[in-house]
């Protein structure tokens, strides 16, 4: 286990979290319905005993565009940012709103659509436009095998895009998943990064498949995080061992440098 006194081996910044409580209001059918609740002082402080000082705050799909809570957060933790769950219709002047509150980001949360949004649509497009012009990302979250038809559309509107749980790779294809390679493809176009997280709902592909995207396309497109609380599988992961896996995965200090501190600074607070 990395000592948390290693520079190079302690995280600045956790890049997908999530918070909660018991109150907010769940969708019809939740892919979850945690009986707790995870606060923003709960965030801070695992963040604080394992030494991280920055956080992104991921939207998550139990609670739709129920976003009032991140934005809470945000405004009473300066050191978090935060993306939100919307619809495609909303305007401009509340996107500039929530960015002013600290968010930086839009979670495409379109795991287990069949179909998925259209994306082509002229509301999704509006949308997506909007985002780009305010500096703001995408971060879909889908099955990597999607990844080849949704990518290239959303490079098309010019935004910015960050993808969720090291592409959700498919265990039997591996590093030469289509989903891999379309990843692969959309960080050469400059404008794609992708988080190395929930390796624990993945499986082994996950250490496979972030050690390839390293190799491939180096570390400035890469990001870590815990996805803590980790909802559904609270009591079988440690925030620890999501530090440990990044490490055993990347063992040199200078790559992990950048994929825990460097990328993230630039990307979510600069």
């Amino acid at each position: 286990m990395a000592t948390m006194k290693d520079a190079w081996s302690t995280p600045v910044v956790d890049s997908h979290v999530h918070v909660f409580k018991t109150s907010m209001p769940l969708v019809g059918t939740p892919r979850h319905r945690p009986t707790y609740s995870f606060t923003g002082e709960d965030l801070c402080k695992k963040l604080d005993d394992h030494g991280v000082p920055m956080a992104v705050i991921a939207a998550a799909s139990p609670w739709g565009d129920y976003n009032d809570y991140i934005i809470d957060c945000l405004r009473r933790f300066p050191r978090l940012r935060g993306t939100v769950i919307l619809q495609p219709t909303t305007e401009r002047i509340v996107l500039e709103q929530m960015k002013r509150d600290g968010i930086v980001g839009v979670r495409l949360s379109f795991l287990s659509m069949n179909p998925i949004p259209d994306v082509t649509t002229f509301e999704y497009r509006r949308f997506l436009t909007r985002l780009a012009d305010l500096d703001m990302h995408v971060h879909p979250h889908i099955e990597g095998e999607k990844l080849p038809v949704l990518l290239p559309l959303l490079e098309n509107c010019g935004v910015k895009v960050v993808i969720d749980h090291v592409g959700r790779p498919d265990a039997k294809t591996g590093i030469n998943g289509e989903g891999v390679k379309a990843t692969l493809r959309a960080i050469e176009k400059g404008r794609t990064w992708v988080k190395l997280s929930a390796a624990y709902r993945l499986g082994p592909v996950a250490a496979d498949v972030a050690k390839h995207l390293v190799a491939q396309a180096g570390a400035d497109r890469m990001l870590w995080a815990s996805d803590c609380p980790f909802i559904g599988e609270e009591k079988s992961v440690t925030y620890q061992q999501t530090i440990d896996w990044l490490n055993d995965c990347i063992p040199d200090p200078a790559t992990r440098r950048k994929i825990y501190c460097d990328t993230p600074l630039r990307l979510y607070f600069s």
